[in-house]
């Protein structure tokens, strides 16, 4: 998603896609291709277009840091028997579904697009990509160790879903917890992940507080990746704009993994080695806030 300006202020785009200005803070950056100013709450790839794919792997020069290649320990206590509801966010066929996802959806707090296509790094690498590669490496981790995983979509999702099609899917599973994923589009010179929390009161904030808490820091041990340094408070940011958490009756957070339009963070995110260690990291948060 690109970096979301903290009033949820929603902009149009030249060719008509609405856009929302990502899950960070700063005005959103014009991305490189037309169908991919926006980004929103929603994602999935065809699996004609895997994400995996060598077009998503860095060359030598744009390797993962030392600390980003230590490996993980990966703790699963807790998660067999749990629903855990996976939502990767974005869809890559949404730039050729305008009419579908600049329709308005009641966010919990105000009108917003259904969903955008969400952002990308400079040189074309997807955030619909790279969140369908975590959510299917993330749920394969999560299967194996016992847990009944619900994805908000799959591969033949021709677009979307809506933010609120995706949270009502997360409601009605008798879900323990939902994740949500996404790859931020901020300024430039700004680097590292956050994760976005309910910031409205009510029954799910305490619960979605101490997951966010789990996922900051098992994500940060487990990828190397350091806290955003232009958005949030030490990895945390409470919003009160984003309908996939406002609208959640299950605790929920959503992770920005990284900030695609930082050089150092997007050569990360293309690695699957480096998304290999977000999905294990994000196994050892949930088992963490699970038991």
């Amino acid at each position: 998603m690109r970096t979301r300006v903290q009033r949820g202020t929603v902009l149009v785009a030249a060719g008509a896609l609405a856009v929302l200005a990502g899950c960070g803070t700063s005005a959103p950056k014009t991305a490189p291709v037309a169908a991919q100013v926006s980004p929103s709450e929603a994602s999935s790839p065809s699996p004609s277009a895997a994400p995996t794919s060598a077009a998503s792997t860095p060359s030598p020069s744009s390797a993962p840091s030392p600390a980003a290649s230590k490996a993980p320990v990966v703790q699963t206590k807790g998660l067999a028997g749990k629903t855990i509801v996976i939502d990767p966010g974005h869809n890559r066929n949404n730039g050729q579904h305008t009419a579908e996802i600049n329709k308005q959806v009641d966010s919990g707090n105000g009108m917003k697009a259904c969903d955008t296509t969400g952002t990308q790094t400079n040189d074309g690498y997807q955030e619909a990509a790279f969140t369908w590669d975590v959510a299917t490496r993330l749920a394969g981790l999560l299967r194996a160790a016992g847990a009944k995983v619900v994805m908000t979509l799959d591969a033949d999702t021709a677009w979307g879903p809506c933010i609120t099609d995706r949270a009502r899917i997360g409601n009605e599973s008798g879900a323990a917890v939902v994740i949500s994923i996404h790859g931020d589009g901020g300024p430039a010179g700004g680097s590292g992940f956050h994760v976005m929390e309910p910031g409205l009161n009510g029954p799910i904030k305490e619960p979605s507080h101490r997951l966010a808490i789990a996922v900051r820091d098992s994500y940060r041990a487990g990828t190397g990746l350091q806290a955003s340094s232009y958005i949030g408070t030490d990895g945390l940011n409470p919003r009160t704009d984003m309908g996939g958490l406002n609208l959640t009756t299950v605790p929920k957070v959503m992770l920005e993994a990284g900030n695609m339009r930082n050089a150092g963070d997007a050569s990360l995110m293309k690695s699957p080695d480096f998304r290999q260690k977000a999905a294990q990291s994000l196994v050892t948060a949930l088992s963490r806030y699970l038991s």
